[in-house]
């Protein structure tokens, strides 16, 4: 089968970054399924692993989470799903990656597509759409109110991908009063129109601007880049008792000043349930099963931007240098072999 996979870690403008490789068709065993892939979409994981880790001796090293794709087979144990299944996910850091025309990958993480997305939409949505439930609904709570916060929710980095489905999914299942950051005109335009209340800049101090809109200081700070720049404003501005959750890797992280206002701090990774076989995994299941629900209903849409085309090194290459820049706003897919 055709994938795309590299050796060693190397700046994307390296020649052997990624490169189009053949590899066996692999089989189901246990509760795994095997998925004919039709889209991917590319997350700034896959960069991170692709500047930093190494393939095994004698291997090829192939990244990719997100697909959709159709099932075409089904390991003895399995029961969720059948071949000929449409299905999109999310995948395990632990395992062989989507960018692959088979891929194999545990049923209790996998949901329907949703019915009225074609592949490349559905790809778009599943790593962005667990991290988003996960920190809103297992870390955060924010569901239960803080006392004497306003039922608020500043979302720091409002148009990346994860950004971009968690404002959705606030305004589809919350009363949240839902704060965006975006600092260019496109993508303060693109967090209004996914249903953002408010709108600020992160590339100005945070703490001053929320207070400006005078709705007093937010229950709740989902934070998904840069936290190390805004940890300052983020105590400034948050409510005493206030629940704090970030998704990326800043270089330190002091958390001593969280302490006077008994802020408490929530980290969220996708891939724990799937990376410690969790006695809880199939929530995966279930919730992509809810976002496809919601999908079909109308409530959420796919945070597709860009499709790069044919799933190949050179676009696959074309994806990572776009992510890397900063300047990506929602999701970047591939379609096909």
């Amino acid at each position: 089968m055709r994938a795309i996979g590299y050796e060693n870690p190397q700046s994307i403008d390296a020649p052997t970054a990624l490169v189009d490789i053949e590899l066996p068709r692999p089989a189901p065993t246990g509760r795994d399924i095997l998925v004919e892939v039709k889209a991917v979409s590319v997350n700034p994981v896959d960069t991170k692993i692709r500047a930093s880790a190494k393939a095994d001796p004698g291997q090829w090293k192939v990244l990719g989470w997100d697909a959709a794709g159709i099932v075409t087979a089904v390991g003895p144990q399995a029961s969720l799903f059948k071949a000929g299944d449409a299905v999109f996910y999310a995948g395990a850091i632990n395992r062989s990656g989507t960018n692959a025309e088979y891929h194999l990958v545990d049923e209790r993480i996998v949901g329907r597509k949703p019915a009225s997305l074609d592949f490349p939409a559905a790809a778009a949505l599943p790593l962005t759409a667990i991290t988003a439930w996960e920190m809103l609904f297992d870390r955060l709570d924010v569901t239960r109110p803080v006392a004497g916060a306003a039922n608020a929710i500043l979302i720091i980095g409002g148009a990346g991908g994860v950004g971009s489905i968690a404002i959705q999914i606030a305004r589809a299942l919350t009363d949240l009063t839902v704060i965006a950051t975006a600092s260019r005109p496109e993508t303060q335009d693109w967090v209004k129109a996914l249903g953002a209340h408010h709108v600020i800049d992160h590339r100005k101090p945070l703490a001053a601007q929320v207070e400006s809109l005078g709705i007093g200081q937010p229950a709740f700070v989902f934070s998904t880049t840069n936290t190390d720049d805004h940890i300052a404003d983020i105590v400034e501005l948050i409510a005493p008792q206030g629940r704090f959750g970030l998704i990326d890797d800043p270089k330190v992280l002091n958390a001593l000043p969280l302490k006077r206002k008994s802020i408490s701090l929530h980290w969220e990774l996708m891939f724990t349930r799937s990376l410690f076989s969790t006695a809880d995994i199939e929530k995966q299941h279930a919730l992509l099963n809810r976002v496809g629900d919601l999908v079909d209903a109308g409530k959420i849409k796919t945070t597709l931007n860009e499709n790069f085309g044919t799933i190949n090194a050179e676009n696959l290459k074309r994806a990572h240098a776009l992510i890397e820049s900063g300047k990506a706003k929602g999701k970047i897919v591939l379609a096909g072999f």
